[in-house]
C-alpha cells in the first residue's frame, strides 16, 4: 500500500502515523464523521441526479439541469494540488510547524493546516472522506497531479517524492476501491521538482505500478515512456479520457529545452484525437499545467510560448471531439474559453482550486482548500454544470471539524445554461462590463472565497478578463489592448 519517507525523523513518524489510521479506519483517529462507504458511488451501476444541496446562509442550490425532471446526468469528481506535507504538526515554535513554511512563522495553525503551510495528513483526508460521505455519485475521479511539498530541493529524493505519491494513491484506493480515477503527474511530482524527462525513469515506472489497478496496459505503456496515456472511461466506451504530462512544457524544465516535441507527446496527441474522431468517441483532456495565461501575473504564459501554440492549434484542430479540458498547478478557481481564428468560442476550460492552502510569506491572498463536481450528459458528453466546494481553513480549525461545503453551483451563481464554450464566453463577456457584480463574485472564488473583500480592477481585471478569453500569444495583445487601453487610457 502506501511507502512514506524512511527513517526515525518528524517526516517519517507523521506520514507513517497518518497513512496507518487511514487504512485502518478510514479517517484520522480522534476526528469525527461518519465512515467512508466503499467506492466513488457505483461507476457500473445505475446513476440517479442527485438532490439539491442546502447551505447554511444562502438557501438551497441546486444544478440547472435539474429543471427539467429526470434528466439522466452523470457526474465526476476533480480534485488537485494535494501537496501534502508529512512534518506538519503543532507546536509552540511556529517556525517548525511545517517544512513549508521554509522556516516562517506559521500564522495561525490548527488540525486542519495553516496558509503558510501545505495540507497536513488530515486536510488531505477530510477532502477524501467529504466526496466518499456526500451522497453524491460519481462515473469517476480525475486527480491532475502535485502530491509532494514546496520544499528546497535537498529535503526531497526520488524515494521520497515517489514515497509521497504511493501514500495519496494508497488513500485515494482504500477510500475508493471500486473507483475509476484518473490521474495525471505534476510539476512537483518529480526529483528535482520541475525535471520531468522525455525517457523513461524510476518515477514514471512507480507511477505506473501504483496506478496500475486504474489504468490499462496501452495506457500503462506510454505512462513509463513519457508520463502520460489515455483511456476509456468505462462504461461510458465513447468517453476518452486523455492524460497530458504538459510538465515537459513548463518554463523551468531544461530537460526539455531546444525540443519540438518533448517525448513524441505532441504527435501522440495528434494521433490518439485522429483515431478518436475516427471511432466517434469525445475526449476529456486532463493535465496539471495549464495552457493560456495567468490570470493573475500580465503577460505570463503557464508554458513555453512554442509549446502553448502548438497545443493549441491541436485543441483547435479538434475541438468538436474535445468535450472538457481541466487543469490545476495555479491552486486557483478560474475558467478559460478557447475561440478558433474567427474569434467563435470552440472549447470549455476549467483551472481547480489546491487542496493545499499554502501561500508564501509576502503574498497577501491564498485559497481556501477546494474541489469540484463536474456534471455531464452522459450521450454526448457535454457538460453540464460544475459543483464547487470548500472547507472554511478558519472555522475548521477553530472548531475541530471538516465542515466542507457547497461554494457555489456554476449555471446558478453566473445565471448560464450550462458549460458549453458559448455559455462561457458570454459571462466573459459580462464580466468585461465595468462595475460587473458577476466579475467580483468570480474574483472572490478566485481565491475559494478566502477574503471576501478582495477586489480587482484596471490591470488587474484585464489580466483576469484576457486570460479566460486569449489564450495564444496574439489574440491576448489583442484583448489588453481592448480591455485595459480601452478604458485606461
Amino acid at each position: 500500500m502506501g511507502r512514506c519517507p524512511a527513517g526515525g525523523g518528524e517526516a517519517g513518524r507523521c506520514c507513517r502515523a497518518a497513512l496507518s489510521a487511514c487504512l485502518s479506519t478510514g479517517k484520522p483517529s480522534g476526528r469525527r464523521g461518519a465512515a467512508p462507504s466503499p467506492s466513488l458511488g457505483n461507476p457500473r451501476g445505475s446513476w440517479s441526479p442527485p438532490g439539491c444541496t442546502a447551505q447554511r446562509d444562502r438557501g438551497v442550490l441546486c444544478p440547472r439541469y435539474l429543471e427539467a425532471p429526470g434528466f439522466p446526468g452523470r457526474q465526476f469528481w476533480h480534485v488537485t494540488d494535494l501537496h501534502l506535507d508529512p512534518t506538519y504538526h503543532i507546536t509552540d515554535d511556529h517556525t517548525k510547524v511545517c517544512a513549508s513554511s521554509k522556516g516562517a512563522n506559521a500564522s495561525n495553525p490548527g488540525p486542519f493546516g495553516d496558509v503558510l503551510c501545505d495540507s497536513p495528513y488530515d486536510l488531505i483526508l477530510s477532502a477524501f472522506d467529504f466526496i466518499k460521505n456526500s451522497g453524491q455519485e460519481a462515473s469517476f475521479m480525475i486527480w491532475t497531479g502535485d502530491s509532494p511539498p514546496h520544499v528546497p530541493v535537498h529535503e526531497l529524493s526520488t524515494e521520497k517524492v515517489i514515497n509521497v505519491i504511493a501514500n495519496m494513491t494508497a488513500t485515494i484506493q482504500n477510500l475508493f476501491p471500486n473507483g475509476q480515477v484518473f490521474p495525471a503527474l505534476g510539476n512537483h511530482d518529480y526529483w528535482p521538482q520541475d525535471q520531468l524527462p522525455v525517457v523513461t525513469s524510476r518515477v514514471y515506472n512507480a507511477v505506473a505500478d501504483l496506478w496500475e489497478p486504474w489504468l490499462d496496459k496501452e495506457a500503462l505503456h506510454t505512462l513509463r515512456k513519457g508520463g502520460f496515456y489515455s483511456q476509456k472511461v468505462s462504461p461510458n466506451l465513447n468517453l476518452r479520457i486523455i492524460s497530458l504530462n504538459t510538465n515537459l512544457y513548463y518554463g523551468p524544465n531544461i530537460m526539455t529545452l531546444n525540443k519540438t516535441d518533448p517525448a513524441d507527446q505532441f504527435e501522440w496527441l495528434e494521433n490518439t484525437l485522429n483515431t478518436s474522431q475516427q471511432n466517434n468517441e469525445k475526449v476529456y483532456i486532463i493535465a496539471h499545467i495549464p495552457v493560456g495565461y495567468l490570470p493573475y501575473s500580465g503577460g505570463t504564459m503557464a508554458m513555453r510560448e512554442f509549446y502553448n501554440e502548438k497545443l493549441i492549434e491541436i485543441f483547435r484542430k479538434y475541438s468538436n471531439i474535445i468535450a472538457g479540458q481541466f487543469y490545476g498547478h495555479t491552486h486557483r478557481d478560474s475558467i478559460m474559453v478557447l475561440s478558433d481564428t474567427k474569434g467563435s468560442p470552440i472549447n470549455s476550460l476549467f483551472v481547480a482550486p489546491a487542496v493545499t492552502p499554502v501561500k508564501s510569506v509576502l503574498q497577501k491572498q491564498t485559497n481556501n482548500p477546494g474541489i469540484r463536481l463536474f456534471q455531464y450528459d452522459p450521450h454526448d458528453y457535454k457538460l453540464l454544470d460544475m459543483l464547487q466546494y470548500y472547507l472554511n481553513l478558519t472555522d475548521a480549525n477553530l472548531k475541530g471539524e471538516s465542515n466542507w461545503e457547497l461554494e457555489y453551483v456554476l449555471t446558478q451563481t453566473y445565471n448560464i445554461e450550462d458549460l458549453q464554450p458559448k455559455s462561457l464566453y458570454g459571462l466573459a463577456k459580462q464580466f468585461a462590463t465595468p462595475g460587473n457584480e458577476q466579475f467580483m463574485k468570480y474574483y472572490k472564488y478566485f481565491f475559494v472565497s478566502y477574503d471576501s473583500s478582495v477586489i480587482c480592477d484596471g490591470k488587474c481585471k484585464a489580466y483576469q478578463i484576457c486570460a479566460i478569453l486569449s489564450l495564444d500569444h496574439i489574440s491576448y495583445k489583442d484583448c489588453l489592448k481592448q480591455h485595459y487601453i480601452k478604458h485606461h487610457p
